[in-house]
């Protein structure tokens, strides 16, 4: 009898054991699906959203089983919804500056904001040694991780939701998003940057100018140490420059090493 009843406690605490992951799991995504204002129909899309690859990595599993290929289709997504929503909100801006105004939207800084204001971090699965070097706070990791979750949106309920949930994180908070000078003065803040971690300023270069005087249309480049980070078109060279910074700072953030990298070969 005393065996049976030590059996049967271990038996219910093994279960228990083998209970609570699922449960965690089940709590996070119920907590994200708050954070969104949307309920998945299948939450493996979540789930996968909220995946880091460094997670993956040290479980010795494939990369295709983190939030990259959602990040690549919200990435999408998001530039449709936010495109759509200002054709038809500023009808007498021009195509420069729908385009500068996407830029500051969509760019990496703006998506983390998100982010960090969700406190997105903590629900994100990653592994011990990306946690505890930051990763939870990381620009990069909480911008790609927003885009996965439009993504999973989009494959969950379609067009529709997901222009519900940007709309919820970003479109109904635009004017201070444009209005933010961290944000909009991207120029400034790219030289602050390459100067505080090589000592030299980013390149800005014409690379044509067309249409008509009344009409001109810039197209600037930006580039460092012969590595182009990017191009903006807009109806003058000042907005042309902001729009290509703002590029740049979302090349930067998605991927920090890349100057390293070419620096170093």
């Amino acid at each position: 009898m005393y065996i049976g009843r030590k059996l049967k406690k271990l038996l219910g605490l093994q279960e228990q054991l083998q209970e609570a992951p699922d449960a965690r799991l089940s709590s996070t995504l119920d907590k994200v699906e708050q954070i969104l204002s949307y309920q998945f129909s299948d939450r493996k899309f979540l789930e996968q959203a909220l995946v880091h690859r460094s997670h993956l990595h040290a479980l010795g599993a494939t990369r295709t089983e983190s939030n990259e290929r959602l990040e690549f289709l919200g990435d999408s997504v998001l530039g449709l919804i936010v495109n759509e929503y200002l054709y038809k909100q500023f009808p007498n801006k021009e195509e420069g500056d729908l385009t500068k105004m996407k830029s500051l939207l969509v760019c990496g800084a703006s998506l983390a904001s998100v982010g960090r204001s969700l406190n997105l971090g903590k629900y994100i699965t990653m592994s011990h040694g990306e946690a505890t070097t930051g990763g939870r706070e990381r620009s990069s990791i909480l911008a790609d991780t927003v885009e996965a979750l439009l993504g999973a949106v989009y494959l969950d309920s379609g067009i529709s939701a997901a222009t519900d949930v940007v709309f919820h994180l970003i479109l109904s908070k635009v004017d201070s998003f444009l209005d933010d000078d961290n944000l909009t003065n991207s120029k400034s803040k790219l030289q602050e940057i390459l100067q505080a971690k090589y000592k030299t300023p980013p390149l800005y270069r014409l690379i044509e100018a067309t249409g008509p005087d009344h009409e001109r249309e810039f197209t600037i480049q930006v580039s460092f140490n012969k590595i182009i980070l990017g191009v903006g078109v807009a109806g003058n060279k000042k907005d042309a420059e902001q729009i290509a910074a703002a590029k740049a700072l979302t090349k930067l953030e998605k991927n920090p090493d890349i100057l390293h990298e070419e620096l170093t070969d």
